[in-house]
């Protein structure tokens, strides 16, 4: 695919996962912007693309702002004249014992993780071209069907975002965009290299899964060829959530 004249935007593209996928489109081709908080990592990520002639812009943005999320579209389509792919990957995780977890905390994670993903969505399709090329790709996690104790806001965010693919996806047929999740499991973003055999030995690929596994995903589901595939949640663990397991 001709990534040329495509514009990406990644939301949390600074670190882990949300890097590599920023990587992985502007190793294609495409403009990416990086929007995310983290100012330092991003402002520095960015130049270190330019200076590999990649196309990389950084927009630093709080997605808890509703107002902050619809002045980026203004602006971003403003200078750019359109919006093809939104991987709506930015979140974080509150984990605390169910009766320490504080309404706030609560908020935060599911304002963070769902409701900036709607939001971002709904720009997104307000400024699409009828008919034309579009791609949204949310970032869930096996925790949408599988949890481990003090994980509530944090599964709730992610069981959310597969419901929230299905209907938008739904909502936009018949419009040229796909919207599809994908659900990672172990990801290691740092220091794959201190995990121990037992660690890769657990998983049915025999392997703990990279940032690059969950870009390649994504480069695959943006294709303008894979149109066919929408209101789908992929899960990319190497196999775990089909692992049953005895003690």
């Amino acid at each position: 695919m001709d990534w040329v004249e495509k514009v990406v935007l990644v939301t949390g593209g600074a670190n882990g996962i949300g890097k590599a996928i920023s990587q992985a489109f502007l190793n294609a081709g495409a403009t990416v912007i990086v929007a995310d908080v983290d100012a330092m990592n991003g402002e520095t990520v960015v130049e270190e693309w330019k200076k590999d002639n990649l196309n990389a812009v950084f927009c630093k943005i709080n997605l808890v702002d509703v107002a902050a999320i619809i002045k980026m579209f203004e602006d971003l389509v403003g200078r750019y004249g359109k919006i093809d792919v939104l991987v709506n990957n930015a979140g974080k995780g509150i984990f605390k014992p169910l009766l320490e977890l504080s309404i706030e905390e609560w908020d935060e994670v599911i304002h963070l993780n769902l409701r900036a993903a709607f939001v971002t969505s709904q720009q997104f399709a307000k400024y699409h071209e009828p008919n034309c090329y579009g791609r949204i790709i949310n970032i869930a996690s096996t925790r949408y069907l599988m949890s481990e104790p003090n994980s509530e806001a944090y599964a709730a965010s992610k069981g959310g975002i597969v419901s929230l693919t299905h209907a938008l996806a739904l909502s936009l047929s018949g419009k040229g965009i796909t919207v599809n999740a994908i659900s990672p499991g172990w990801i290691e973003n740092h220091h794959y290299e201190q995990l121990r055999p037992a660690d890769h030995a657990q998983h049915p690929s025999k392997r703990v899964g990279k940032p690059a596994d969950i870009a390649r995903t994504c480069l695959f589901l943006a294709d303008e060829q894979n149109d066919f595939i929408t209101g789908q949640n992929i899960v990319v663990d190497g196999g775990m959530t089909k692992k049953m397991i005895y003690e």
